[in-house]
C-alpha cells in the first residue's frame, strides 16, 4: 500500500519534502553534498547507506544516515578508498538508529508489513490493545507516545487505569517536564524528537505482547480523524521487544529516569514475549468493534 504523499509540482516523491523523522533521498543528498545517483550506487555496491523502504518502494533515511554519509565523505577526502571509508564508519559506530521508532523498527524487520491508516483506525486499534491488556490482567510494560500533551490529557484517565495493573507504564509527549514518579510516568520529549510525529502503543507482558508504531504522513490537508499515518503492528515477540526497547531508549535519551528503569527491566529479561493466537484474535475483534461508528464516537475522548 503506498503512502500517496502529495508533492509540489515538478517534484517526485523521492525529492519532495519529508517529515522530521524520515528524509527523502533528495534531502539526504542536499545534507551531504553528494548526488542521489551516487547514493543509489553506494547502496547497490556496498549496501550503504541502508534505507528504510516504504511500502511504495521509496527510500527514506534518518539523521543518523546523514551523519554516517558525511563521515564517509570526510574519510574519503582524507585519502581512504571508498570501501575503507565505509568500513571505518561502520566500525566507529557512526551508523546508529535515530530516535524514530518507526524508522528503526523498519530497519530491523524489513519484512514487516506497513499500512496507511487514518487516526480513526489507529484509535480503534490502540483501544483494542489497551483493553486486551486489562482483560489478560497482564502485569507487563506499557509504553505510549501522544505527540501533544493535550492529546494525552484526553486519554489520561484511561492510562491511569491501565497503569494500575502494569508493571511499568510510560507516556511521552511535548510535556514541559518529566514526572518519573507518576502512574503512568510522563516523559517530556524535546522539540526536535521524531516521536512528536509518531504514534506508539507497546505492551510487553508474559502472556500478551503487541506493538503498534506509526508516523503521521506529511503533505496532506486532512485533519482530525482523517489524518493519515503509515503504520506497523505485530504480535511477534521479537518485534514487540525491539519496539519496547527503542521507545524506552528514546525516553532515556531525553533524560527520563522512568524510561531508563523500563529499559533496564527489558534488558534483564532474556526471554522474548509471546502472544497466544486467542489474544491476537481478541485484539482484532475488539478493533473491528471499535471501528463501528457509534462505538467509536461513544468512546472517543
Amino acid at each position: 500500500m503506498g503512502t500517496n504523499v502529495a508533492t509540489p509540482q515538478g517534484q517526485t516523491p523521492e525529492t519532495a519534502p519529508a517529515d522530521d523523522s524520515l528524509l527523502t533521498i533528495g534531502e539526504l543528498a542536499r545534507h551531504t553534498g553528494i548526488s542521489t545517483q551516487l547514493i543509489r550506487a553506494w547502496e547497490q555496491r556496498f549496501g550503504f547507506p541502508e534505507p528504510v523502504r516504504l511500502p511504495s518502494g521509496h527510500r527514506r533515511y534518518t539523521d543518523a544516515d546523514v551523519r554516517a554519509v558525511q563521515r564517509v565523505v570526510e574519510e574519503r577526502d582524507r585519502g581512504l578508498r571508498l570501501e575503507e571509508a565505509i568500513s571505518t564508519t561502520l566500525r566507529s559506530g557512526q551508523v546508529g538508529e535515530s530516535s524514530s521508532v518507526y524508522a528503526a523498527l523498519g530497519r530491523r524487520h524489513p519484512g514487516l508489513a506497513s499500512y496507511t491508516l487514518t487516526k480513526r483506525t489507529l484509535l480503534a486499534l490502540s483501544w483494542a490493545i489497551e483493553d486486551e491488556a486489562v482483560a489478560q490482567s497482564s502485569s507487563g510494560v506499557l509504553l505510549g507516545t501522544f505527540q501533544r500533551g493535550r492529546y494525552y490529557g484526553q486519554s489520561r484517565r484511561r492510562w491511569e487505569d491501565l497503569a494500575r495493573t502494569a508493571q511499568d507504564a510510560v507516556a511521552m509527549a511535548d510535556f514541559e517536564s518529566h514526572d518519573d514518579e507518576s502512574r503512568p510516568a510522563t516523559v517530556a520529549l524535546p522539540p526536535d524528537s521524531p516521536l512528536l510525529r509518531e504514534w506508539v502503543v507497546v505492551h510487553e507482558g508474559p502472556d500478551f505482547a503487541v506493538a503498534l508504531v506509526a508516523f503521521e504522513l506529511p503533505g496532506h490537508g486532512s485533519v482530525g480523524d482523517d489524518r493519515p499515518f503509515e503504520a506497523l503492528w505485530s504480535v511477534d515477540g521479537r518485534v514487540v521487544r525491539d519496539a519496547a526497547v527503542l521507545t524506552a531508549q528514546a525516553g532515556a535519551a531525553a533524560g527520563s529516569l522512568a524510561s531508563a528503569r523500563v529499559l533496564a527491566t527489558l534488558e534483564e529479561s532474556p526471554a522474548l514475549p509471546s502472544t497466544p493466537p486467542s489474544a491476537a484474535t481478541a485484539v482484532f475483534n475488539r478493533m473491528v468493534a471499535y471501528t463501528d461508528g457509534s462505538t467509536l464516537r461513544a468512546r472517543r475522548p
